[in-house]
């Protein structure tokens, strides 16, 4: 996607794949999705006048679509599945501990005033995966739509084509300024519980109060020093009573 960007191509392009064997996450992970089990996608984007502060608004629009997205080709109830910062789409297991849906990752290129020239963000949904199939290493932290659905097939055609309907108004009306912060907020597993968040070497208890609408970075109240905004870094644990 990224040479097809700097080829030319115009916005908005998508790529989707049957199959992964080498998928790219946050900090060198990989990973490997088998045939027919997960929609596979990089949508690439120009999006003019974007500031380089609010670049991460990208990869929120498309989490917010396509939570929606998954919720009605699952046949879920609203809410069912959340997000947890920065970049995973969860549902809560039989433990009411989250586990993964679905990751999503973007990279961006910049232009001489600093702006977002352009930018690739992929996200892999675990969508008709079979309980059965999951990688051992894997299987008690993450899920699928299928499995959420309590068993139920998900057509993953249909979940492409609502995911990018749902696009479409959410990017447009980012493109105009307008960015639904209520909509990103409420859908936050962590806010308001406590969290282990892992910064560089560091791990960090506390709870977590919000996400700065601006930076989108997690607000985490620590015992210690208070109310400090983490940038990059990973919620390792939620506790979800």
């Amino acid at each position: 996607m990224r040479g097809w960007l700097d080829a030319g191509l115009p916005e908005v392009a998508v790529a989707v794949a049957d199959v992964q064997r080498a998928g790219r996450g946050r900090s060198g992970r990989t990973w490997q999705a088998p045939p027919g089990a997960a929609l596979l996608l990089s949508v690439g984007f120009r999006p003019h006048g974007l500031v380089a502060l609010h670049g991460w608004r990208l990869g929120a629009v498309v989490a917010l679509a396509m939570i929606d997205a998954a919720e009605d080709a699952a046949g879920l109830r609203e809410r069912t599945l959340w997000l947890k910062w920065p970049n995973d789409l969860v549902a809560l297991g039989p433990d009411r501990q989250p586990r993964k849906l679905a990751g999503v990752l973007g990279e961006t290129a910049f232009d001489a005033a600093g702006d977002i020239a352009s930018a690739v963000v992929g996200i892999g949904v675990n969508a008709d995966w079979a309980a059965a199939g999951f990688p051992a290493e894997l299987a008690d932290a993450m899920t699928s739509l299928r499995e959420v659905a309590l068993g139920r097939p998900i057509d993953r055609d249909a979940l492409l084509e609502g995911f990018l309907a749902r696009l479409e108004p959410r990017y447009v009306a980012l493109r105009e300024g307008r960015f639904d912060v209520g909509g990103w907020s409420v859908r936050q597993l962590t806010t308001g519980r406590q969290v282990e968040v892992e910064v560089a070497e560091e791990r960090l208890v506390g709870t977590a109060v919000g996400v700065d609408p601006e930076s989108g970075a997690l607000r985490l109240d620590d015992p210690g020093t208070g109310v400090r905004e983490i940038d990059s870094g990973d919620v390792v644990r939620c506790r979800v009573v």
